[in-house]
């Protein structure tokens, strides 16, 4: 199985959630959130796909990619869960080095907060984290149990969320 950036950033938010998308349970087309980042996404640089390129690199989308400053622009609509977006762009930047593209960097775009994250080209130490993230992913999703649910405040907005904590009392 390949990892994409989708579930680079589910490792880095709950691993029950990577293991249910990974397993084929999708419940984003459930979600109002994930809705409005969609929205969000579509209708925020709208010009930025006639100057930028979608490339896909083993089954990793990149939606927008500036060739010429070897940057990777990854919209958002929340900060709330940055780690994971700069992890997402992190892998992004390694599967752009695999193929021969070094020191490139990203820029996470969060339009409705007026705010943006820079994440640097990868180190050493960076490649070598991702490596034993992929290894842990394949782990996880390739696990005949589910993992249990995190109960954390970010769940509430999670499209997993009715999926995760219809059984339990007083939710």
């Amino acid at each position: 199985m390949q990892v994409t950036g989708t579930h680079i950033a589910y490792f880095h938010l709950c691993h029950r959630k990577l293991w249910l998308f990974a397993n084929g349970i999708n419940m984003e087309h459930t979600s109002e959130v994930v809705a409005e980042g969609k929205l969000i996404g579509e209708t925020t640089y709208t010009d930025r796909a006639q100057k930028f390129t979608e490339i896909e690199i083993d089954g990793v989308k990149i939606d927008f990619y500036d060739a010429k400053n070897k940057v990777v622009h990854e919209v958002k609509k929340s900060s709330s869960v940055e780690q994971a977006h700069i992890a997402q762009v992190q892998y992004y930047l390694y599967k752009l080095q695999q193929k021969g593209v070094y020191n490139a960097s990203g820029l996470i775009e969060y339009p409705k907060l007026k705010q943006r994250e820079e994440v640097q080209p990868l180190t050493k130490s960076d490649v070598t984290n991702i490596e034993a993230w992929e290894k842990e992913i394949s782990s996880i999703i390739g696990s005949s149990a589910c993992p249990q649910a995190i109960h954390a405040r970010i769940c509430k907005k999670c499209s997993y969320y009715d999926f995760c904590y219809s059984s339990e009392p007083g939710l």
